[in-house]
């Protein structure tokens, strides 16, 4: 290999490096993990202070009466709680929200059903409203597609006798699972990270984000971080980070468990992964100048690197693919395919960390190991789909200005035979011929290099060109469709 050949391959290399140091965060994870204590329960309280319920909706005709029955049922006392309807909605919402509020006043319980003129911020918007009126201690904050158990603030209030902590969260699990092969493969990902991604960083002292549902917030520190803030689309990330920089703590209780609907499309998952990829590239913006200023220990401040910069992975992924071929064919490098170990060897450790990862989440979680392979092929193909959409949106976390909140459509949809009242559009994402250009491009290159003798990345090519056309053909657009 001549020097021009060398330096050209170097930067394919140092994408490869990347990623291979994303991969290998999700293996230290693991690690921390499976060597971290068992901790203990909470403390039940002696005292039970005021709590509100806030329910930030918009357009939610589907699920809001299932969300407003379940918080009825939260087992605190009635004359110190507050439950908040934070409800921006242009549909129904508010008129199929009124018998259930009717309901609940009716039984003593205090309900404010608060509308805003604008949507001004957005979800961060409408919590900091609803913190304007109410004097409650701890805010409880559940997102429309969640269904608390009765049970819930009685367990996560007990985190709070430490006066040091700010917030605790609870385990997302999954209404309807088992809706399809793209729900099962959404809650593999999903239990991974709250049962061992957020436990790990928990244990290990590390940075860790409250995941804006299904858990509770101190309300003075919510005050002492600077408040909600509408200037990235992961309100709750930005505040967990700054609230801790500013000597707060976080806690994960994963036996807090909270269910919640996740999308049945394509379309939808797109929407959802779309604005959480922008939202994490504006939070580390912002933020990791003051992470690395911080006086947190180095592996911390890398760890909150990697996590809040991990849907960098997605361009990452879209480089290597446009250039894998002009690198393996630079003068020098054409060469017999050689042993397997050298072909699979690559793959193998960008793929081992997230595939461990998940797989022993539901070890933990006691669920059927080898059941989880299953879900991991389409979970593997969805997540390579995802890289000409969430390229774009990391690249729309530097673009000046405020950015649109795109909402996750909600259908109310946990088993078969379930009524759908409203059917919410998802706007196309204008990536699909990109997606399908992506995808031809792969398969030709990946045909061309074995017809030449050539097989290093041919594996990894052709993988990406199946999940492009997965993510092109199967994320149709939804239309929206009023009952």
């Amino acid at each position: 290999m001549n020097l021009w050949s060398a330096l050209a391959l170097a930067p394919y290399l140092l994408l490869l490096v990347l990623m291979l140091a994303y991969s290998a965060h999700s293996l230290l994870l693991v690690l921390v993990h499976a060597r971290a204590p068992q901790r203990p329960p909470p403390t039940p309280l002696t005292e039970l202070p005021h709590v509100a319920v806030q329910l930030p909706v918009f357009n939610e005709e589907n699920v809001v009466p299932r969300l407003l029955d379940a918080v009825a049922a939260l087992d605190w006392p009635a004359d110190r709680l507050t439950i908040q309807l934070l409800d921006d909605s242009t549909d129904a919402t508010p008129a199929l929200a009124a018998p259930a509020i009717a309901r609940m006043q009716a039984a003593g319980l205090r309900v404010q059903h608060l509308r805003r003129t604008d949507r001004h911020g957005f979800k961060a918007g409408a919590l900091a409203h609803g913190l304007t009126q109410t004097d409650a201690a701890f805010l409880a904050i559940f997102d429309a597609d969640f269904v608390p158990p009765r049970e819930f603030l009685r367990r996560a209030m007990g985190h709070f006798a430490d006066p040091h902590v700010a917030a605790v969260q609870g385990r997302w699990t999954h209404l309807n699972r088992g809706w399809s092969r793209l729900t099962r493969a959404q809650a593999l990902a999903i239990d991974g990270h709250f049962a061992i991604e957020q436990e790990a960083r928990c244990a290990a002292g590390w940075f860790l984000n409250f995941n804006g549902s299904a858990g509770v917030w101190r309300r003075t520190a919510i005050t002492a971080a600077g408040g909600w803030s509408a200037d990235t689309l992961t309100e709750d990330l930005d505040l967990s980070y700054r609230a801790q920089l500013a000597g707060w703590r976080l806690v994960l209780d994963r036996d807090l468990t909270c269910p919640a609907e996740l999308p049945t499309t394509l379309a939808a998952f797109k929407a959802q992964q779309r604005r959480w990829a922008t939202g994490s590239m504006q939070t580390a913006r912002k933020l990791l100048p003051a992470i690395w200023r911080s006086p947190t220990t180095v592996p911390a401040r890398v760890a909150a690197t990697l996590h809040l910069t991990h849907y960098a992975v997605h361009p990452l992924s879209a480089a290597t693919a446009v250039l894998a071929v002009p690198c393996v064919l630079l003068p020098g490098l054409v060469a017999p395919p050689g042993p397997l170990w050298a072909v699979l060897l690559p793959f193998g450790l960008t793929v081992l960390g997230p595939t461990t990862l998940y797989l022993y989440a539901r070890r933990v979680l006691g669920l059927p190991v080898l059941a989880g392979l299953r879900d991991l092929g389409l979970l593997t193909l969805v997540g390579i789909g995802l890289t000409v959409s969430n390229t774009r949106a990391v690249l729309r976390a530097f673009q000046p200005g405020t950015l649109a909140f795109e909402r996750t459509p909600k259908l109310g949809l946990v088993r078969a035979g379930d009524a759908v009242r409203r059917r919410y559009g998802v706007p196309a994402d204008g990536l699909r011929v990109v997606e399908i250009g992506l995808a031809c491009y792969c398969l030709t290159a990946a045909v061309g290099l074995v017809w030449t003798g050539v097989y290093a990345v041919a594996p990894f090519l052709l993988l990406d060109a199946a999940g492009l056309g997965l993510a092109a053909l199967g994320s149709r657009p939804h239309r929206e469709e009023t009952p």
